[in-house]
């Protein structure tokens, strides 16, 4: 397993989809992830500190897990088949340590909430991973420079998404 950082969010031109990319902490590979955008929102909200005086199904899943006396410890995204990404969220209860099966953009959007871990498997990164000035990085939206998607969240209303969450 290779520890990444969460280097930011971008968005695929083309298909207008949301892309996560993760960075290896010797910034030498850069995974791109595909997601949805209300995974992408969901990870924004947390990577700039956003608030909402309700919990959103992210905050809602840590908050179950901690309350049931877990601890997410790291996500790790374990494999990759046919262009699709798998990834497991470990959690520590007590002595034991449990892995929960999740699709990448959810567990990351956990682990940003609970400050955990974020690993690729060395396969997962040899496979998908790409040199950082192929990762066409000046595409990417980092975390100080979200302004593309605050406007994005000031453009939705609680009452538009209420009932998508």
């Amino acid at each position: 397993m290779v520890e990444m950082k969460v280097f930011g969010l971008a968005l695929d031109e083309k298909n207008q989809t949301p892309i996560l990319i993760l960075k290896d902490l010797e910034e030498t590979r850069v995974l791109p992830i595909w997601i949805g955008a209300m995974e992408a929102m969901s990870i924004s909200l947390a990577l700039n500190k956003v608030a909402f005086p309700r919990p959103m199904t992210h905050d809602l899943m840590l908050s179950s897990l901690e309350s049931l006396g877990g601890e997410v410890t790291a996500v790790e995204v374990t494999k990759i088949e046919q262009g699709t990404f798998f990834a497991e969220i470990v959690v520590r209860q007590g002595t034991e340590y449990k892995r929960i099966d999740s699709r990448p953009s959810d567990a990351i959007a956990i682990a940003i909430r609970a400050k955990a871990a974020v690993y690729v498997d060395r396969a997962v990164l040899d496979e998908a991973g790409v040199a950082p000035s192929e990762g066409g990085e000046q595409a990417v939206l980092k975390t100080e420079d979200a302004d593309k998607w605050t406007e994005e969240l000031e453009k939705l209303s609680i009452t538009d998404i209420k009932y998508k969450m």
